[in-house]
């Protein structure tokens, strides 16, 4: 009886591991059914994120259907799953599999110092050259920066257009929007320094805004959530630089809020994915990582508000139709080594020197 029940599950799990195999895209490699048993026998993925787990859940409960695996799911802000993958490196205690970060500048940091293992995922070509590098770090999402406001205090018409018209909106009207104007503040947020020092190396207005924004006696936050916060309460009338895939949602739970990007120039990051160095479950890493490219996967992210960085997802929205919605001048932070300028320490302090001086600190 209990030969006839082992022969049971034997059977079903290699049904199980047949029908996977049977729905990969034709250009994964013949013996990926091999990385995916191997993956199953480990039996968990360590990640280490950023990611609000309301975004992620859709697809994490997606893996987990799909291949059995559990995910160990550790939200531990930017700076702080930087900070945590070099001090278990230093102790011989790797715990991470993944690391996904929306602080781009961090994760390329982390590859140039060591912490990252390569991997060629079958999806390389399914996402656009410019959201991978070196087979060790991959763009998972593509997410537009911009601004909300309390439309109780700001009528949509009134919302600046382009950069330089809202530089203009910020010097014109000093005395309704002093103390009521919000932005990350760069020394606590990894994800408002990337945002800040995008514009910094993207743009030559972005000292302009910080000045016009320091005008007004900007007030700094760590996330864009406390910032969302305070624009609904009314006790700040506007935030800028924030997490627009975060507006893109809140817009739909609260009526007195607006968000809004500039048609002239939306820059966007991505959450980007590694495989640590050491990782203790290094083919559920993998797995997981190929997942997060795949359709499947990056439908699953999209449905939570996630923005794919693919082309041919029909969930939510992907790359054009984010374009689409924003005005057409979507314009992705690359994934390349420029992301490392202002982690020179001498820039990075110029960086923070300048901009205490153009807010006024």
């Amino acid at each position: 009886m209990k030969l006839a029940y082992a022969s049971s599950l034997l059977v079903l799990a290699m049904a199980a591991t047949t029908s996977v195999a049977q729905e990969l895209p034709p250009y994964y490699p013949a013996d990926y059914a091999a990385l995916i048993e191997a993956a199953k026998a480990e039996g968990t993925v360590n990640v280490y994120t950023s990611t609000d787990s309301a975004n992620s859940q859709a697809m994490l409960d997606a893996f987990t259907a799909k291949y059995g695996i559990q995910v160990a799911y550790n939200d531990l802000g930017t700076n702080g799953a930087y900070n945590q993958v070099i001090s278990e490196a230093a102790a011989g205690q790797v715990t991470a599999d993944v690391v996904w970060s929306s602080a781009m500048d961090l994760q390329m940091t982390l590859i140039m110092d060591g912490y990252s293992d390569k991997y060629q995922t079958p999806e390389w070509e399914s996402i656009p050259s410019w959201a991978l590098y070196d087979n060790q770090l991959w763009a998972t999402t593509v997410e537009p920066i911009g601004l909300i406001y309390n439309t109780n205090a700001l009528s949509e018409d009134r919302i600046p257009k382009t950069r330089a018209e809202l530089i203009a909106f910020f010097n014109d009207n000093q005395a309704e929007l002093d103390g009521k104007v919000a932005t990350f503040d760069p020394e606590k947020s990894g994800t408002g320094f990337l945002h800040h020092t995008n514009d910094a190396r993207q743009t030559t207005d972005w000292w302009d805004l910080a000045r016009a924004m320091g005008a007004n006696h900007v007030k700094t936050y760590s996330s864009s959530g406390s910032m969302k916060e305070t624009v609904v309460s009314g006790e700040n009338v506007i935030a800028v630089n924030i997490i627009g895939s975060y507006g893109l949602q809140w817009v739909e739970e609260s009526p007195n809020l607006g968000v809004a990007f500039a048609t002239d120039y939306t820059p966007a990051f991505s959450r980007l994915a590694l495989i640590t160095k050491g990782a203790p479950h290094p083919n559920a890493a993998k797995l997981f990582v190929d997942f997060m490219l795949s359709k499947e996967g990056q439908e699953a992210l999209a449905s939570g508000g996630l923005p794919s960085v693919r082309e041919d997802t029909t969930t939510g929205l992907n790359i054009n139709s984010l374009n689409e919605r924003v005005g057409g001048g979507l314009r992705p932070i690359f994934v390349d080594e420029g992301l490392l300028e202002y982690m020179d320490p001498t820039k990075r302090v110029g960086f923070f020197n300048e901009w205490k001086a153009a807010i006024g600190l």
